[in-house]
């Protein structure tokens, strides 16, 4: 992509979200985030009133009369955005690419943040870490540099591996934070065990992009299947009745195995399609606390 197409782009995507994020997620991004996360203050004596539960004991024994660890809600906090960027994320039929629409959900985040004064980093993934930008302070840069690398970035491997992104992220952050998986999940693999193990450690999120194409094949006759991802190719009939149910139930045993993982791994969760508006979806996950 040429630099100035490239800039373009991140204008327009800027003027967009920066616009949404101050005017319509401002108050459902900070509630989703006040009081995340109790960080130790400092140790004061016991009074009347105090909760027993916050007796310093090792402080108590040695001072022989009982003091209690005082905590204050934490202010540096973190978003993280783990993003799929594997070739399947370049398909779009109608208004606009996965990618891009991935793109714009991610500046509407990383906005939000910036206005809140937090951290935020992003964790670009394939079937490998493709690219690691580690947590800092909210800043116009800093997002627009998100955008950019979301936009022009060309990954290593074709595949989707989310549980090792999964994994990544846990052993990389150390602190409790707020994150989003964003991505198509377009796996036949289980993800449960990965975000049960996330989820124990951080408040994670997920948001799941589709296209219209997905769903079902249009009718028109004999048509070529092209994987992106592993580059398996085979002829279908799409206007044959078995073909497009087959194809149907393929879809929904995905989506129903993915829900499942969700709710069982209790990660709060919706879905946009490429060529929706995203800004309901968005509100309903950042209230679904």
């Amino acid at each position: 992509m040429e630099t100035s197409e490239l800039l373009k782009r991140v204008r327009k995507i800027e003027i967009k979200t920066k616009g949404l994020s101050q005017n319509i997620f401002a108050g459902e991004y900070h509630s989703l985030f006040k009081g995340r996360g109790m960080a130790f203050s400092e140790v004061r004596e016991f009074q009347y009133g105090d909760a027993i539960r916050d007796i310093d004991w090792n402080v108590t024994a040695r001072f022989n009369k009982p003091f209690i660890k005082v905590f204050e809600e934490e202010r540096e906090l973190t978003l993280m955005l783990l993003i799929d960027v594997s070739r399947s994320q370049a398909l779009g039929s109608r208004l606009r690419t996965k990618r891009e629409l991935v793109a714009e959900i991610s500046a509407v985040l990383s906005f939000s943040a910036m206005q809140n004064n937090d951290k935020i980093g992003v964790i670009l993934f394939s079937d490998q870490i493709e690219k690691f930008i580690p947590p800092q302070k909210g800043s116009k840069k800093h997002v627009l540099r998100i955008i950019r690398e979301l936009l022009e970035f060309t990954p290593q491997s074709k595949g989707t591996n989310i549980a090792h992104a999964l994994q990544y992220f846990t052993n990389a952050m150390k602190r409790r934070c707020t994150a989003f998986v964003i991505s198509d999940f377009n796996t036949n693999n289980s993800l449960y065990d990965a975000l049960s193990i996330a989820r124990k450690k951080h408040d994670v999120k997920a948001i799941r992009v589709f296209d219209t194409l997905e769903t079902g094949l249009p009718p028109v006759g004999m048509m070529r299947l092209y994987d992106v991802e592993t580059g398996e190719q085979k002829w279908v009939n799409s206007s044959s009745k078995a073909v497009q149910t087959q194809v149907q139930l393929d879809y929904e045993y995905r989506v129903k195995q993915l829900k499942d993982d969700f709710k069982k791994a209790r990660i709060d969760s919706v879905q946009i399609q490429t060529d929706e508006d995203y800004v309901k979806p968005l509100i309903q996950l950042f209230n679904l606390r």
